[in-house]
């Protein structure tokens, strides 16, 4: 429903300014006459349009709202401190309009929804269970630890991909230079006889790279679109998430980095008050995977209906039993949000293991690669020489 933004005078004439919502602007002035006020000015509040913020930069924040409520300072004062913050200009603004709506009676959660591209629903569904029991300090200070280890993981996954990315890059960069710069020079040693098939070959990428390139980029270009309307048909893009799950070793470190997330996110709800409905209803939006939400959709009829939630997680094939295992232990201790925190852990530590020994592997069979492309090419050129020789 939107909110609409008043100005308006009482029956002695004292000017009265706040917000409502209504479900037009006429039912906002309907509403502001049957309570005895004359509006002079009403206009919807529409939230700015709102980019995401840095990982750290959002968990500080959150860190010292909570130390300034923990030390005793009111809501309101502690949201314009941060709205007068100097290192993340755009963080410290949203806060800003956050404390506006705060002073003008909402509360702040609903304040925060506004602004789904800085604070997700997962963080709103935490504050808001914060404002209704009272802790809201401590649930910032899990706001902030939460973003932390997802921005730590996050970091550890592209970390371990950066070199192999980089030394890829060089080396498909020192290739086409090759055959641009170099391989065109050996052309006039080669006008005389015939050639093996590996020098036709490569005189003839060459050839297109050189003197096609305006058609080679077009043709780039077509698959590039191509490709980019075909990820954005949904039934072409489960078919290509599913397949990835069947890839051996990746498929299994997709399924970990998913169930990671479920898992620190389900766990951090809980741990905060939010009912187990709503709180697999958040996670299985925040899973990342469609295969693991259908999974989560079908564990959560379940648990509707009054079974443990171990069983239709199990049944999905998506989760590991030893994972399940505990999760069951954890329902049967009834201490599951701290199962899945440790869960998380296990998994994600699991994750960077994984990632580690795969980028020790890849570095030498990068470098193996491209010493083998350069020898061919090397040898693509060298052959018919060899040939000419051996006649001799």
């Amino acid at each position: 429903m939107p909110t609409f933004a008043y100005e308006a005078r009482d029956s002695v004439g004292v000017r009265v300014a706040g917000t409502l919502d209504a479900a037009s602007e006429m039912a906002a002035l309907a509403d502001l006459q049957s309570r005895g006020l004359s509006p002079t000015k009403v206009a919807e509040r529409r939230a700015p349009r709102s980019r995401g913020v840095g990982a750290r930069a959002l968990a500080n924040s959150y860190r010292q709202l909570g130390d300034l409520l923990r030390a005793g300072v009111p809501l309101l004062r502690s949201l314009r401190l941060l709205g007068r913050g100097k290192s993340n200009v755009r963080l410290a603004a949203t806060w800003q309009s956050i404390a506006d709506a705060v002073q003008d009676g909402e509360r702040l959660a609903e304040a925060m929804a506004r602004y789904p591209g800085v604070f997700p629903d997962v963080q709103v569904a935490m504050v808001r269970a914060g404002e209704r029991g009272g802790f809201l300090e401590d649930v910032f200070a899990r706001l902030a630890i939460f973003i932390e280890n997802q921005a730590e993981m996050r970091s550890k996954v592209v970390g371990n991909l950066i070199y192999p990315v980089i030394l890829l890059a060089v080396g498909f960069g020192i290739v086409i230079a090759a055959l641009i710069f170099f391989v065109p020079k050996f052309k006039k040693f080669h006008v005389k006889g015939e050639l093996p098939l590996p020098t036709r070959f490569l005189m003839g990428v060459s050839d297109i790279l050189v003197e096609r390139w305006p058609w080679l980029l077009l043709g780039v270009a077509v698959l590039a679109v191509a490709a980019w309307w075909a990820w954005q048909r949904p039934a072409l893009q489960r078919r290509l998430r599913d397949a990835e799950l069947r890839v051996p070793q990746y498929g299994a470190l997709i399924r970990a980095i998913c169930v990671a997330r479920f898992t620190r996110v389900l766990g951090t709800l809980l741990a905060n008050g939010i009912p187990m409905l709503q709180a697999m209803t958040i996670a299985r939006d925040a899973a990342g995977h469609p295969r693991l939400a259908e999974s989560v959709e079908q564990a959560t009829e379940a648990v509707r209906s009054g079974e443990p939630l171990a069983q239709p997680l199990a049944d999905s094939g998506f989760f590991e039993p030893d994972v399940v295992e505990m999760i069951s232990v954890g329902e049967s201790a009834n201490n599951l949000p701290t199962v899945l925190g440790g869960v998380a852990d296990t998994l994600e530590k699991r994750v960077d293991r994984t990632l580690g020994i795969a980028v020790k592997l890849m570095e030498p069979a990068l470098l193996l690669f491209l010493a083998a492309v350069v020898l061919s090419i090397f040898l693509a050129l060298v052959l018919p020489m060899l040939q000419l020789g051996g006649q001799a």
